[in-house]
């Protein structure tokens, strides 16, 4: 059987798609099917590559049992559009930035994540880099829902 490729994206890959990388990738852990899946994330822009997660994403993460601590920034790479079975934005700008750089072939792997979360009022994970803590905190609370949401939609 081969593996379900998720790319979680955001515009820095330092906040909310390594959240998103590390909560699925507990979520898949603790449903005992972490080998059907290949998870991972990654910025539409250059800003962090090679950095760690922001620390308040790490601190966050880490309180509710998530390690974040051995993903690295990088940039999405015109071969990850082939390579993914799902490309999910954190947000309508990232999604529109996925499309506009996406050969056409591959336009129907990308959506935003928060799509998988019907019950939650916002479109977007906020990004949480210029706020305070508690953003940090919304967004984990937003990733845990919508990694539930795709999780059932994907093994339907």
């Amino acid at each position: 059987m081969s593996q379900i490729k998720v790319l979680f994206v955001c515009m820095g890959n330092i906040c909310r798609s390594p959240t998103a990388e590390g909560v699925f990738n507990k979520y898949i852990k603790d449903m005992g099917t972490t080998d059907r899946f290949n998870i991972d994330s990654a910025g539409t822009h250059a800003y962090h590559v090679g950095e760690q997660s922001d620390p308040r994403s790490r601190q966050t993460a880490q309180s509710r049992g998530v390690d974040l601590s051995k993903i690295r920034a990088r940039k999405v790479a015109p071969s990850d559009f082939e390579q993914f079975d799902h490309i999910l934005a954190m947000d309508s700008s990232n999604l529109n930035i996925l499309i506009d750089s996406c050969p056409e072939q591959y336009q129907h792997k990308i959506a935003l994540f928060l799509d998988y979360a019907p019950e939650q009022s916002e479109t977007d994970v906020p990004d949480p880099y210029y706020g305070g803590a508690n953003g940090f905190d919304h967004v984990f609370d937003l990733v845990e829902d919508a990694s539930a949401g795709f999780y059932k939609h994907i093994m339907k």
